[in-house]
C-alpha cells in the first residue's frame, strides 16, 4: 500500500504554501460539519477499520519507520528522540489497540451534562458539542498521528496534523491507515488530514494564517516547539511547556516500594513527559533510603546530580547546579535533593515544577492527603510512578497530550476534553417581560 499523502519538500513560493494550507483548512471545515452529525456507529467503524489496516500494513509502516530512523541517526539525533521515533511490532500493536479502545469509549457528542427547569417553564440542557477543527503540531512521535486522529474523530472534530520532519514517512504510513478507516465508514477523508510538506513555514501558517479554519491548536513536542506555539498562535492553545516531574520520598515511605517507584518513574522511558526529573527525599529517612535509591539509579545507567548530602551518600553523584532543579532532561539524568519534610517538598515543587505530574511515596495517609491537596499540578499521585501520566493509563484509550493549562482541559486530553458545550432551551411560547 502506498500512502495517499504525497510528501513534498515545499510548494514553490510562500503564496503556493499559503494556498495549500488554506485548501486544507477549507476541507477540514467541511468535514467538521459532517463529523458533528456523524453517528457513533460510523465513527467507531472508522476507528476499528483503521486498527485492522494498521495490523495489516505493519510491515510497510516498519519499513518506513526504519528509513526515518536511519535519516534521524545520520542527522545526529540523540537517544531520547530516537526512542520516541522508533516503532516495532509491539508499539504498532499498541497503537492499533489504542484505536479500538477509543472506539469502545462512550461517545461524548450529544451527551447531556445537566438539565434544569426555570420558574417560567423553560427547560434548559447543557449538551456536549465538538470544538470544530483541531490543529495538532508534533515532533518525532509517529504514534501521535493515530492518537490525535482517533480522539478528534471520536469527539466529532476534524483534525489537521503536522508531523515532525523526522517522522514524516512513519506518520504518512499510519495516516494512510486512518484514511482507509474513514473510507470504510463512509466518512470524509478530509476529517483527518496530514500536512504534506516538511516546510517549517507550514507551522507558521497553522499558528497565524488559518484563523478562519482552525478552532484550537495542540502542540506536542519539545520545549522550543511548544513555546513557539504558545507565543505565535492566534487561536486558542491546549498544551504544556514541559514536564519537570518530581518524586518525593517521605520519612514514612516503605523502602522497597520507594525503590520500585523511583526507578520506574525515571528509567522506564526517560524521553516521555511523565518521566521523573527530580527526586526529593525527606532528611528523616536519609540514613536508610537515600543510599539504596541512588545506587539503583546508578546501576540502571542513570546519571545522578545531587546536593551536598546526596553527593556525600555516593561518590559517583555529580554536583547539582541551580538550573538542574528546573530542567526537563528527557534523558537518563536525575537531580536529587534532601529536604525537611512534606512542606519543603511542596514548596520546592511550587518553585521549580512545571505543574505537570508529581508523586509522593509514603505510608502516612495524612501526609499523602496534604501533598495531594497542596501540589498544584495537573496530575498528583500517591504511591505510584509518574509514568502513569498517560491518557491510556487513565482509561481514555489515548491522549492528544497532557495539558498543564488551568482552563478548559487539564491533565490527559481525551475525547471529553476535546469538546465544548452549548445550551439548548425548550419553551412553550414564553416571552421575556
Amino acid at each position: 500500500m502506498s500512502s495517499p499523502v504525497t510528501l513534498i519538500p515545499s510548494p514553490t513560493g510562500a503564496s503556493a504554501l499559503h494556498e495549500l494550507m488554506q485548501s486544507i483548512g477549507r476541507a477540514a471545515v467541511g468535514a467538521a460539519h459532517v463529523l458533528a452529525l456523524a453517528s457513533t456507529e460510523s465513527k467507531n467503524r472508522a476507528l476499528n477499520a483503521a486498527a485492522s489496516a494498521l495490523r495489516a500494513q505493519a510491515d510497510i509502516i516498519l519499513a518506513d519507520n526504519a528509513q526515518d530512523m536511519r535519516d534521524a541517526q545520520a542527522a545526529g539525533a540523540g537517544a531520547p528522540l530516537l526512542d520516541r521515533l522508533k516503532l516495532d511490532a509491539r508499539r504498532i500493536e499498541a497503537i492499533a489497540r489504542g484505536l479500538e479502545e477509543v472506539a469502545a469509549l462512550p461517545d461524548p457528542i450529544g451527551s447531556v451534562m445537566a438539565t434544569w427547569e426555570r420558574p417560567n417553564g423553560l427547560q434548559i440542557a447543557r449538551v456536549r458539542v465538538p470544538l470544530g477543527v483541531i490543529g495538532v503540531i508534533y515532533e518525532s512521535r509517529p504514534n501521535v498521528t493515530a492518537d490525535a486522529g482517533a480522539l478528534c474523530l471520536k469527539s466529532g472534530n476534524a483534525a489537521i496534523l503536522r508531523a515532525g520532519s523526522e517522522s514524516r514517512r512513519s506518520s504518512a504510513a499510519i495516516h494512510a491507515c486512518l484514511l482507509q478507516g474513514l473510507q470504510a465508514a463512509g466518512l470524509p477523508t478530509a476529517a483527518v488530514q496530514l500536512v504534506p510538506t516538511s516546510d517549517r513555514a507550514a507551522v507558521g501558517e497553522m499558528l497565524a494564517g488559518m484563523r478562519d479554519f482552525i478552532d484550537v491548536l495542540v502542540p506536542r513536542g519539545g520545549k522550543s516547539l511548544v513555546a513557539r506555539v504558545q507565543t505565535e498562535a492566534r487561536v486558542p492553545v491546549i498544551g504544556h511547556l514541559e514536564g519537570n516531574c518530581h518524586v518525593y520520598v517521605d520519612r514514612d515511605a516503605e523502602l522497597a516500594m520507594a525503590r520500585r517507584i523511583v526507578l520506574n518513574a525515571k528509567m522506564r522511558r526517560t524521553g516521555i513527559c511523565g518521566a521523573a526529573e527530580t527526586l526529593l527525599i525527606d532528611r528523616a529517612c536519609l540514613p536508610t533510603h537515600l543510599g539504596p535509591l541512588i545506587a539503583d539509579l546508578l546501576a540502571a545507567g542513570c546519571e545522578v546530580r545531587g546536593d551536598v548530602e546526596a553527593q556525600a551518600s555516593d561518590a559517583r553523584v555529580k554536583p547539582a547546579s541551580e538550573s538542574d532543579w528546573s530542567t526537563e532532561y528527557l534523558d537518563a539524568i536525575i537531580a536529587v535533593r534532601v529536604l525537611d519534610g512534606v512542606d519543603e517538598a511542596i514548596a520546592h515543587i511550587a518553585r521549580y515544577g512545571s505543574a505537570h505530574t508529581d508523586a509522593i511515596v509514603t505510608a502516612n495517609q495524612a501526609t499523602a492527603e496534604r501533598f495531594l491537596a497542596r501540589v498544584d499540578s495537573a496530575i498528583v499521585l500517591h504511591n505510584a510512578s509518574t509514568q502513569f501520566a498517560d491518557g491510556g493509563e487513565f482509561g481514555m484509550g489515548a491522549e492528544i497530550g497532557i495539558s498543564t493549562d488551568r482552563f478548559h482541559a487539564r491533565g490527559p486530553v481525551g475525547v471529553e476534553q476535546l469538546t465544548s458545550y452549548n445550551y439548548r432551551v425548550r419553551g412553550t411560547g414564553q416571552i421575556r417581560p
